[in-house]
């Protein structure tokens, strides 16, 4: 399957790469044990083909020399996450990484990011959450964050991130740089 067809659906995690690859939702038969078979198939390929998005490398760096702190927080599970971060180096500098099961709400409640500010200790009033999903801005501003639409994200079929009422929209990494007025 081709890149254009599933990349729409990849922030919808199994759920939306099985309606994708086999036109199947968590209501048809068979839905589970296929979405078994493919977090198998994901765990033991994880690290394949797997690569940060171009400009992210710069933008944490840019983070790192400005003494700011910065996490992850994502509907993953952490069953997934935390051996994918770990394989690549570009996320040890994180000072939280919150998953889609380390609370007891994933996003778009906002306690994942209430998790995150307190671990790099910082009031969430303080925080930028950048993210490329509606469940992502509405997360940030249940939380009081101020919230960036990541546009260069996995942003699903159909959507219109001018209208999930975010602080402001980046078409890269770059311009998040610039929006927190970091070179």
């Amino acid at each position: 399957m081709s890149l254009e067809r599933y990349r729409p659906w990849a922030g919808a995690g199994a759920r939306g790469m099985l309606r994708v690859g086999f036109e199947l939702s968590p209501e048809d038969e068979g839905f589970l044990a296929l979405r078994e078979e493919f977090f198998e198939e994901y765990q033991q390929g994880l690290l394949d083909q797997t690569s940060p998005f171009d400009g992210v490398p710069d933008l944490i760096a840019q983070l790192v020399s400005a003494g700011i702190p910065w996490g992850v927080v994502t509907n993953k599970a952490e069953r997934f996450t935390h051996p994918l971060l770990a394989g690549l180096p570009l996320f040890a500098t994180a000072g939280a990484v919150v998953c889609g099961d380390t609370t007891p709400h994933p996003k778009p409640h906002p306690e994942p990011l209430y998790e995150a500010a307190r671990r790099v200790g910082a009031s969430p009033e303080r925080c930028v959450y950048v993210g490329d999903d509606e469940r992502d801005v509405v997360a940030g501003n249940a939380a009081g964050m101020t919230t960036l639409v990541a546009n260069y994200g996995y942003l699903g079929a159909h959507k219109h991130p001018h209208e999930w009422g975010g602080d402001a929209i980046a078409d890269s990494p770059e311009q998040v740089l610039k929006w927190l007025q970091l070179p």
